[in-house]
């Protein structure tokens, strides 16, 4: 059941939320990537790529989560044959299309907190670091986005609960999380109220703890100003 890379169809309690843990975990280093290459985008001096950046956050941004993950089943994988590496493992292709789902909505956030952080470094800085000969992307790479990422951990821990409550959508195309579970388990058992308790604990013990850290985190390295 513990295994991070394998199991993907384990119907136990732990089971469904591991897997809400490895969704979260995998969709949150994607969406940390995708967003900080969005946030540079809408930053760049190339107007091609501003705009491309910009398109992309406002439409994902105004795009129900629970439509990209079922055109990420139906749309990419039903109708364009994308497999993601695992033609017969249908669990498999289910996860990985979930976190490809979840890391296309999820980055779009992660873009706008980042560039937020941007926004907080004095333009004095970037301007000193062209002066001395630095390229957009050195003075982006070097100076601006660490400085954006520390002032941003607070809004980033706010995105990366929310992608953990948001999991819960990959059960509409059968991937085997906790809501998937609690579904099942409420039409099998007439005890509604019991099964929810059970879950929202669960679901309080993965996040609490994640927000109480990164607060603690944000205000350790924020940047004195």
């Amino acid at each position: 059941m513990f295994d991070f890379i394998s199991d993907y169809n384990d119907p136990t309690l732990l089971g469904a939320f591991w897997m809400t843990v490895k969704l979260t975990v995998f969709s949150g280093i994607a969406s940390l990537v995708g967003g900080t290459l969005l946030a540079a985008m809408r930053v760049s001096p190339v107007p091609l790529l501003r705009g491309f950046g910009t398109a992309y956050v406002n439409l994902v941004r105004n795009i129900p989560l629970t439509v990209i993950i079922v055109f990420t089943s139906l749309g990419l994988a039903d109708i364009f044959g994308m497999t993601m590496g695992a033609p017969d493992d249908f669990a498999l292709q289910g996860f990985r299309l979930a976190v490809l789902g979840l890391s296309a909505y999820t980055a779009a956030f992660v873009c706008e907190a980042l560039r937020s952080g941007i926004n907080t470094v004095p333009v004095g800085q970037a301007e000193a670091a062209r002066a001395i000969g630095l390229s957009f992307s050195q003075v982006l790479g070097l100076i601006v986005l660490p400085q954006a990422f520390r002032a941003v951990i607070g809004p980033l821990a706010n995105v990366l609960i929310a992608l953990t409550k948001n999991t819960t959508v990959a059960a509409a195309i059968g991937v085997a999380e906790a809501a998937l579970l609690m579904k099942e388990m409420i039409e099998n058992e007439a005890q509604t109220l019991l099964i929810g308790a059970v879950f929202a604990f669960g679901f309080v013990v993965l996040t609490l703890p994640t927000g109480l850290f990164l607060g603690w985190l944000s205000k350790r390295l924020a940047v004195k100003r």
